[in-house]
């Protein structure tokens, strides 16, 4: 069966550096592609003598935002595996990159300024981005982070699908992440930041986490959560989700949210599940 990533998403975000990483694993890669080319790509590559089963479109936004949602919806009804990769960022962020590169924005005009060329931008793309399997938040990541999340998505791919399980870690203090689909507040639990011996070790340490996970209302959370998760997991596949991420918060980001999200991986290892963690805000 055909497998396409189409990666879309705000300009200057990352859809080239994404494109490089995937070709980089295999992937066939055709960049820049007009919407409206999308269904004869499908016809070329589901032909008896195509020899390129796994492919990865870069549809711009730009003169084509308008023809973007007809695309993506034809490339689902042709019974390919289809996966949508949305990249943004921050504002801010954009313009720090446009303004490096002095690289021209598509939708910046004489009258209007790049901040408001990103944020047309972005309200133009809000229906693309519902509709995405996984989005990336690129503000704060750099060439070689970027690099990291897209092998760890796609590093290890197999045509025949399933769903990748991602469990995140971070500090609410230093903002909540905004490519995840499920956030969990730990912050109900006594925080080991209190105690003095316990203050510059972090949940990967078995003080902490003993601390954490020995708190009778971490038990019962924890019993919740599995019985929760274990039958939704399994349905979510059968529904043809591709990504799915559970971030677990806490004031700062080292301590409860590190232990509770490393002992939910370990509960979804045992159910069958193999997921990749990822503590965001350790280092903070």
């Amino acid at each position: 069966m055909s497998e396409f990533v189409v990666i879309t998403g705000l300009s200057g975000a990352g859809r080239s550096q994404a494109a490089d990483e995937l070709e980089d694993l295999g992937w066939f890669v055709i960049d820049n592609l007009p919407p409206e080319l999308i269904p004869k790509v499908v016809e070329l590559v589901e032909s008896p003598a195509s020899s390129t089963p796994r492919v990865a479109l870069v549809a711009g936004a730009g003169a084509y935002h308008d023809q973007l949602m007809s695309g993506l919806a034809a490339l689902r009804a042709s019974g390919a595996r289809v996966r949508q990769l949305y990249l943004e960022a921050s504002t801010d962020a954009l313009v720090r990159r446009y303004e490096s590169s002095r690289r021209r924005h598509p939708l910046l005009t004489a009258g209007d300024g790049l901040a408001t060329a990103i944020d047309q931008e972005r309200a133009l793309l809000e229906p693309v981005r519902a509709e995405a399997d996984l989005v990336i938040d690129t503000s704060d990541l750099n060439v070689h982070q970027l690099h990291d999340r897209i092998l760890e998505v796609f590093g290890d791919d197999h045509p025949d699908g399933g769903m990748h399980t991602r469990v995140v870690s971070f500090g609410y203090k230093h903002g909540l992440p905004t490519d995840v689909d499920v956030v969990l507040d730990c912050r109900f639990l006594p925080n080991p930041h209190w105690v003095d011996d316990l203050r510059p070790l972090s949940g990967l340490d078995e003080p902490v986490r003993r601390y954490v996970l020995e708190q009778e209302e971490a038990h019962e959370f924890l019993d919740r959560l599995e019985a929760l998760l274990v039958p939704l997991l399994p349905a979510y596949v059968a529904e043809g989700k591709a990504y799915l991420t559970l971030a677990f918060g806490c004031t700062g980001g080292r301590h409860r949210s590190v232990a509770i999200a490393e002992e939910v991986a370990a509960r979804l290892r045992a159910a069958g599940t193999v997921p990749t963690v990822q503590h965001r805000d350790l280092s903070r």
